[in-house]
């Protein structure tokens, strides 16, 4: 998509917006149920996806761990907010990637130490950016 397409699109948007900012509110809504095999059946937008323990507490490593859900929700969320702002910049930022990736320590899921929290202790978020643009047009992607 060119800048000017994207443009196109997003003018009657940013205009409803500055007049009415109230609808530019939205909720986002998933729902969830809660299976006896212990997985959460998500009724996602896009289909179903069965979400269940990860293997290292115990999980067959078949359904989709919400550990790698969150981040892979963080790498799309980036992924394409980095493509539209370089888009609305016409930067050209072809064979581009993001990468994240998170430590957990699956004592504190698995409640083995009390020490250790449940869930992520860090989470690093990486953009590899390939294009011909100058560095000072690509660091205000960034």
């Amino acid at each position: 998509m060119k800048s000017e397409e994207l443009r196109s699109i997003q003018a009657p948007l940013k205009a409803l917006y500055k007049t009415d900012p109230e609808s530019a509110f939205k909720i986002l809504k998933i729902r969830g149920k809660i299976d006896d095999d212990i997985s959460c059946i998500l009724e996602a937008n896009r289909g179903i996806i069965e979400a269940g323990l990860n293997p290292a507490s115990g999980g067959s490593g078949l359904q989709a761990c919400s550990g790698d859900m969150l981040l892979e929700s963080l790498v799309a969320c980036s992924g394409v907010t980095l493509a539209a702002v370089a888009t609305a910049f016409d930067i050209d930022i072809k064979d581009s990637r993001v990468e994240a990736e998170g430590d957990l320590d699956f004592r504190g899921t698995l409640g083995v130490s009390k020490d250790v929290p449940v869930g992520f202790k860090s989470i690093r978020l990486k953009f590899i950016i390939k294009s011909n643009a100058a560095k000072d047009k690509i660091d205000k992607l960034l």
